[in-house]
């Protein structure tokens, strides 16, 4: 399972010329689920989502998580993080979970995430075809990879 976070001043989702969701200060998630994920990448991702400090504390310094901030987040869905492009140009989703696995592990990611902050996050609509606009503030645009916890 693969997290892109992006730390943000306000997002906004929006399916067929409408908003679905927006959300002020805090995190864009963007989520790309594997073919041979489960359970424990969602546990590692989520509890690592929220614990980690990307966000400036009185000084000016990374050291705030959401958790700590009570900042925003807004979690979708995104197959394409699973690309494959060692060969040719044209990437490869061979990688990416199909939907009746990737659908069910994204919805206890967003769960899981609600959980460990003890509220409501905004989401995308799982294979909906989305506009997501966003302001990234720094930028702060950080990789995470659950079968890469080097």
């Amino acid at each position: 399972m693969r997290i892109l976070i992006q730390r943000v001043t306000e997002a906004q989702c929006d399916i067929g010329g409408k908003t679905f969701s927006q959300i002020g200060s805090g995190a864009v998630v963007l989520v790309g689920i594997g073919r041979d994920d489960a359970d424990e990448d969602i546990e590692y991702l989520a509890r690592k989502l929220v614990a980690l400090r990307i966000f400036d504390d009185s000084d000016g310094v990374m050291n705030r998580s959401l958790a700590q901030t009570g900042g925003e987040v807004m979690i979708v869905s995104q197959f394409t993080l699973q690309a494959s492009t060692r060969r040719g140009n044209r990437p490869s989703w061979i990688k990416a979970a199909p939907e009746e696995i990737s659908r069910p592990l994204y919805d206890r990611f967003v769960r899981r995430v609600e959980e460990l902050l003890g509220k409501r996050t905004a989401t995308g609509v799982f294979g909906a075809d989305m506009r997501i606009t966003l302001t990234n503030d720094g930028p702060v645009t950080i990789w995470i990879d659950s079968h890469d916890r080097d």
